[in-house]
């Protein structure tokens, strides 16, 4: 981390900030509304902590269905330009490794005063908006609240209730009326996913695996697949983001956008869909894209995450960019939306905090609290951040990987390609799910090929992993 620029401990001058801070919410704020009486849950990592979202549902006539989204608010706690946003504006993203979490904000701060926690009152940003019968999102309505968590779900096991294959959970069944409300939020969820799908989001599905330790060592890579839970998750979240950059944007406000622009390396996907059979158009088409994805999920879904993640490479990774109200310039290609915003987790993403701050300044008619030279530096040092977080990440799994495999040197496997430059050629295995490079044999290799190779050195230190190709 300190390598990356990124800071792995906090200063006990930033630690001082956290003293004297309370739990207490007190009085409602002018505007605020107590919205504490509404069916909250959360649903999350089995083992997250830093709670950040809230959702919940009510049915309307004709097939509508009111959604509100809530946010934690982190800025009551976290002031622009004390200690703490200063190092939050350094890392600008919690980093999470298989060893150990590195959070953006303290543990007192992130995992209790400002995450929402079951039982407890809390202050967030409450995202309403109504979702028609075809998924069509309008409303958008921003204000603040008093909110209560009434259970805190994990991923896993939602899953398992909500697509019949466990029965309803015990915290679910100790509040009255929740389970129902759940399958709302899951009807509704879908509805917004078909929407997307329809107007060319990628459906993708990639494998991430993450070490399980026994003790000190490595003793199995698990992967985490994708579910009905945390699918319902991502749906709502999209449709909050968007609607809280459409709010600002209402506002004359300025946001923080989340960009992924059209694929530089379109003509490698063509390519790569004519290998399976089919032709794509000459240029990006997200559309296009999205129906061979479903095509292949539907024909060879073993094989899909590999082709997800080949996808993944070449379509490049995102950015964050300032927009400018009534700027409609900024798309983001894997969700076929204009001007999409990070909104939904500040205690783990500064950009977040920094919207949630631009939403609070229009809802008290204050002015913009960034200006734009700084707003466009902080877009330009979360895009870095990020991508400096996201490389520790993968650094600690590719040392947890190593650590793995250091007893298989000489063995052969069935890999993928999944990046080829002049930087290296790399290959994904198949199983383990463990990613090196290939240092032998990689000519005329490119992403998307399917290979057999040897592993020939591991160092578990620096996370290195070398194979040679076989054929």
């Amino acid at each position: 981390m300190v390598d990356r620029g990124l800071r792995p401990d906090f200063t006990d001058e930033e630690m001082e900030e956290t003293r004297g801070l309370t739990a207490e919410v007190g009085p409602l704020d002018a505007g605020a509304r107590d919205l504490r009486g509404l069916l909250w849950a959360s649903i999350d990592n089995d083992d997250s902590r830093d709670l950040d979202q809230l959702s919940v549902a009510e049915a309307l006539p004709g097939g509508a269905t009111r959604l509100l989204v809530a946010i934690a608010d982190v800025d009551s706690k976290v002031p622009q330009g004390s200690a703490l946003d200063q190092h939050a504006m350094t890392n600008t993203t919690s980093v999470y490794t298989d060893a150990r979490v590195f959070p953006m904000l303290p543990e007192v701060l992130s995992t209790d005063l400002t995450s929402l926690n079951q039982g407890q009152e809390r202050w967030a940003v409450v995202i309403d908006m109504e979702v028609d019968a075809g998924g069509q999102v309008s409303g958008g309505r921003l204000y603040r609240a008093l909110v209560v968590n009434r259970a805190k779900l994990a991923y896993n096991a939602v899953a398992g209730w909500l697509e019949g294959q466990a029965q309803v959970l015990p915290p679910i069944a100790a509040v009255p009326g929740l389970a129902e409300n759940l399958q709302l939020q899951n009807r509704v969820a879908q509805t917004l996913r078909r929407r997307r799908h329809e107007r060319g989001a990628l459906d993708l599905e990639t494998i991430e695996p993450r070490a399980v330790f026994d003790g000190d060592a490595v003793a199995d890579l698990r992967v985490e697949p994708q579910n009905r839970a945390k699918q319902l998750i991502e749906d709502l979240m999209v449709a909050a983001n968007l609607t809280t950059a459409r709010f600002l944007d209402d506002q004359g406000f300025p946001s923080l956008r989340r960009v992924l622009r059209s694929p530089d390396r379109w003509a490698r996907i063509v390519e790569l869909a004519g290998t399976h059979g089919t032709t794509l158009p000459n240029q990006p088409d997200a559309r296009a894209l999205e129906a061979f994805l479903v095509e292949r999920r539907q024909k060879d879904p073993q094989r899909f995450p590999d082709l997800s993640l080949a996808v993944v490479k070449l379509l490049g990774r995102g950015e964050y960019a300032v927009g400018a109200p009534n700027q409609q310039t900024t798309e983001h290609f894997g969700l076929a939306v204009q001007n999409y915003g990070h909104a939904t987790a500040p205690n783990r993403r500064f950009p977040d905090l920094i919207t949630q701050r631009l939403v609070k300044a229009a809802l008290a008619r204050r002015p913009v609290p960034y200006g734009s030279a700084e707003l466009a530096a902080l877009a330009q040092r979360c895009t870095v951040g990020e991508d400096s977080a996201a490389k520790v990440e993968r650094q600690v799994r590719k040392s947890a990987a190593a650590m793995l495999l250091e007893r298989r040197i000489g063995e052969r496997f069935e890999g993928l390609v999944t990046g080829a430059s002049a930087k290296g050629t790399w290959v994904r295995l198949l199983q383990p799910p463990v990613e090196g490079r290939v240092i032998r044999g990689f000519e005329g290799l490119d992403v998307g090929d399917r290979v057999t190779v040897k592993l020939e050195h591991t160092d578990v230190l620096r996370g290195f992993i070398d194979f040679s190709r076989v054929r």
